[in-house]
């Protein structure tokens, strides 16, 4: 099987090992999406998700929007002409324009 462009969303530690394995897999991640970072720690310094950490170590490009609703970000998706986006635990409901974009659609794995 060719490699897959895809687009991978997520935030906790499983989902760092599940977008390793498609690394492993040899498909091209066009981008990660995952959450926001968020107060953490004694200091409550702001600090990434897994799939965050995960994808910079690795030079993935992410975002970290706090919503998929705006036109802006649903045009960003939607340029990537990915072939699908797997979603595990990403903590954000997907609009129908992002559902709708990938070529074979999104795929929600689960731990």
């Amino acid at each position: 099987m060719d490699p897959l462009n895809l687009i991978f969303m997520g935030s906790p530690d499983f989902s760092a090992v599940a977008l390793r394995a498609l690394l492993d897999a040899g498909h091209r991640v066009l981008r990660v999406y995952a959450q926001p970072p968020r107060p953490a720690g004694r200091g409550q310094k702001d600090r990434p998700c897994p799939v965050h950490v995960f994808a910079l170590e690795h030079g993935l490009e992410v975002q970290t929007p706090k919503s998929l609703s705006g036109a802006a970000e649903q045009q960003s998706f939607i340029a990537l002409n990915a072939d699908v986006c797997v979603v595990a635990a990403y903590g954000l409901i997907l609009p129908e324009p992002v559902l709708n974009a990938p070529r074979l659609g999104c795929l929600n794995i689960h731990a």
